[in-house]
C-alpha cells in the first residue's frame, strides 16, 4: 500500500486528527483496562521490535500506527552502517517503553517498500504516524541525535496525534495475540464535526465554517473544532485569490499589512511554513497601530492551523516576541 507522504508542514488533514483522537481514547481504554486487570492485553518487550514485509506491512505499521508511533529501520544484511544503527534502535525501542514500535524492513526483500518511501540509500529511517509517513533520517547518527529524534516523534505522536503508545508487561508472553480495544462511545459533537469534514471535502468550507462555529458555540475548549475552523477559515480566504497578483502586490509592498497577510496565506497552504511566519514577523516590524495588530493576529491564526505542538510555531513566537518589543 503506498504510503501517505507527511511533512510536518501546511494545512492539517482534519479526517487523520479526528482517527487519532479516537485512537487515543481507545488506547487510553486499552491502557486502563490493561492497568486494571494486572497487564492483560499488554504486549512483551520483545514485541517492540518487529520484522516487517510488502504482505504485512499494512496491519504491522499503518494499522498499529493508530496506536503508537512506527518506528522503520530500512536495512539489509550486507550494509555495514546498519549493522551499526539496527542494535541502537532495537534497544531504544525497549528503554522507550512501548512509546514506539520498531518496524524493520530488509530493502533486499521488499523492494516496493523502499521504492514507495523513495528510499535512496541505507541505513534509512522513517516513521508512520496515524497512518502518515515521515522522513527522519538517512546514514549514520549518533545515539544522541537518534534520542533528540525519537522525542520529538513521541512528543508530536502524543500532542499532535493523541497516541498514548503501547502497555508494555515484562511478564506477557511474546506474540501474543492483544484484545481489541472497547470501541468508544459517540461524543455529543461528533456528528456536528463529522458533518465539518464532509462539507470540507466536498469544497463547502462556509458551511464547514458554521459547523465548526457550532460546536464551538457549545463547548469553546473543542480542540478538534478550533484547528478545523482556522483551516476552514484558511481555505476561504484563499479560495477565490489570484496567486500572481496577490504575490506581485506583497513583492511591490513589501510594508503593506494586507497584501503581506494575504501572501502568507498562500505560503501556508502551499506548505511553505517557515515562509508565511517570516513574512509577518518582518510585516510586525514595519508596521505600527491598527495595521500591525491586524498582521499579529493573522500570524496567531495560522500558528493554530499549524499546531502549537510544532517547533516551527514555538521558534516564530519567539521571533514575534522579539519583533514586537
Amino acid at each position: 500500500m503506498q504510503p501517505r507522504n507527511m511533512s510536518m508542514s501546511g494545512v492539517v488533514d482534519l479526517a487523520a486528527v479526528k482517527q487519532a483522537q479516537e485512537a487515543k481514547a481507545k488506547a487510553e481504554q486499552a491502557r486502563a483496562e490493561a492497568a486494571r486487570t494486572g497487564g492483560a492485553g499488554a504486549v512483551s518487550p520483545a514485541d517492540l521490535v518487529i520484522d516487517v514485509d510488502e504482505a504485512g506491512f499494512e496491519s504491522e505499521v499503518l494499522q498499529r500506527s493508530t496506536e503508537v508511533p512506527v518506528v522503520i529501520d530500512f536495512w539489509a544484511e550486507w550494509c555495514e552502517p546498519c549493522k551499526q544503527l539496527s542494535p541502537v534502535l532495537e534497544r531504544l525501542a525497549v528503554e522507550y517503553n512501548g512509546r514506539f514500535l520498531l518496524a524493520k524492513i530488509d530493502v533486499d526483500a521488499n523492494q516496493m517498500l523502499m521504492q514507495q518511501f523513495g528510499v535512496q540509500g541505507i541505513p534509512a529511517v522513517f516513521a508512520v504516524v496515524a497512518g502518515q509517513a515521515l522522513p527522519l533520517f538517512q546514514g549514520a547518527a549518533s545515539e544522541t541525535q537518534i534520542r533528540q529524534t525519537l522525542d520529538q516523534l513521541v512528543q508530536v505522536g502524543e500532542e499532535r496525534f493523541g497516541l498514548t503508545g503501547l502497555v508494555v508487561d515484562p511478564e506477557a508472553e511474546p506474540g501474543a495475540e492483544r484484545p481489541a480495544a472497547p470501541e468508544r462511545p459517540a461524543g455529543p459533537h461528533d456528528a456536528a464535526l463529522d458533518a465539518a469534514v464532509q462539507a470540507m471535502d466536498a469544497g463547502d468550507l462556509g458551511g464547514a465554517v458554521q459547523a465548526y462555529k457550532n460546536v464551538l458555540a457549545e463547548e469553546p475548549g473543542n480542540a478538534e473544532a478550533k484547528l478545523g475552523l482556522a483551516q476552514a477559515e484558511l481555505l476561504q480566504r484563499v479560495q477565490d485569490a489570484d496567486p500572481q497578483k496577490v504575490r506581485r502586490d506583497a513583492a511591490d509592498r513589501p510594508g503593506d499589512a494586507q497584501a503581506q497577510i494575504a501572501a502568507a496565506d498562500l505560503d501556508l497552504v502551499g506548505g511553505h511554513v517557515e515562509d508565511a511566519f517570516g513574512r509577518l514577523i518582518d510585516t510586525v516590524r514595519v508596521t505600527a497601530g491598527e495595521d500591525r495588530d491586524a498582521v499579529r493576529l493573522r500570524l496567531l491564526e495560522l500558528f493554530e492551523v499549524v499546531g502549537a505542538e510544532d517547533p516551527r510555531v514555538a521558534a516564530a513566537r519567539r521571533a514575534l516576541a522579539r519583533a514586537l518589543f
